[in-house]
């Protein structure tokens, strides 16, 4: 098949390769760096999947009309690279590989014509340099819409992916999503500290930190009506009785997803996007918190604290001192 992948950062570089090595054509987009490096020297995978090194046709836009689309852009890059692309993907299905709450409604709303799904993928994946990914956490993938069973374009769609990297047609994907959400926030903290996520959940008082952005963004998941969907060995019934516990225990649920990503160091895509000196997606992960919080006539301090931490190195561009962050915290 011939699939298109709208931007070919960390997790469009892993699909691109992987579906160029089970046989499929792959078209990319890229800008800048990217672009130059993938046109001259191909997209190179290494780590969790094996060694690659997969030729692509690559370009700022798609040029070729596709038979399936994957949107793998940032969230806040995801309307506008949609739009660049939508005069040859208007139509054509489209899998919307992305962090947040709002990629498949962006995506649905400025395609009208296509039939959009969503694919969460827990894969961690390392790209701080133009054409190369390494993947330090191999894992499966997660594809639907909506709050009822998978369809069978969807189950159609995964075995397509399937012959790349395991992915699986689910049920309830709203609530994956909001599941998927709460293993996000493992994002922040490592962002603003400049650290991998495995040393900030080994460090004690940031842990905290991060178990009270997870709590709190359960807690505002139910004040909105949301069954969480099973995900990474999470559901519905673990993710309650977490928000129940006092954080002295609730610590345990970070641990256990670090335990689970091995210690190969994760910098989560937050911290990437600052090394690479481009705007994050917090707005789309613990802002997306806050905004949700806000229409459940709610108020969520942590998460609205770690946006505005993020912001801070953002804008400057350097990490911040842990006690920094535990006293903005504490605020």
């Amino acid at each position: 098949m011939r699939i298109g992948i709208i931007g070919a950062g960390a997790l469009g570089g892993t699909f691109a390769a992987l579906l160029v090595r089970a046989g499929h054509e792959v078209e990319v987009t890229a800008r800048g760096a990217g672009l130059e490096a993938i046109r001259s020297g191909g997209i190179r995978l290494t780590g969790g999947y094996g060694e690659t090194h997969a030729r692509v046709t690559a370009s700022e836009v798609l040029a070729a009309r596709p038979g399936l689309v994957l949107v793998c852009t940032k969230a806040q890059d995801a309307a506008a690279a949609i739009e660049a692309n939508a005069a040859v993907v208007d139509g054509v299905p489209v899998v919307v590989v992305q962090n947040g709450l709002e990629g498949v409604a962006t995506a649905s709303r400025l395609l009208p014509r296509s039939s959009c799904m969503g694919l969460l993928s827990i894969i961690a994946a390392n790209y701080t340099e133009p054409g190369v990914v390494r993947v330090t956490t191999p894992a499966t993938s997660y594809l639907g819409r909506g709050d009822g069973p998978p369809d069978d374009e969807s189950r159609r769609t995964a075995a397509v992916l399937s012959e790349a990297v395991p992915v699986v047609a689910i049920g309830g994907f709203r609530g994956a999503q909001w599941t998927k959400l709460i293993v996000n926030m493992l994002n922040a903290v490592p962002a603003i500290v400049g650290r991998s996520v495995q040393d900030v959940v080994d460090h004690r008082r940031l842990r905290r930190v991060v178990a009270a952005s997870m709590r709190e963004a359960v807690r505002v998941g139910l004040a909105r009506g949301i069954r969480f969907g099973s995900l990474q060995g999470l559901g519905d019934r673990r993710l309650r009785l977490f928000a129940r516990l006092p954080l002295a225990l609730g610590q345990l649920l970070p641990w256990l997803m670090r335990v689970r990503m091995g210690n190969v160091p994760n910098l989560g895509s937050t911290q990437q996007s600052l090394r690479r000196g481009q705007p994050t997606e917090v707005d789309y992960l613990n802002g997306a918190v806050v905004r949700e919080a806000s229409a459940a006539g709610l108020e969520a301090p942590v998460n609205a604290a770690l946006t505005a931490l993020v912001h801070e190195v953002e804008a400057s561009g350097t990490g911040l001192p842990v006690e920094r962050v535990l006293a903005a915290l504490s605020a």
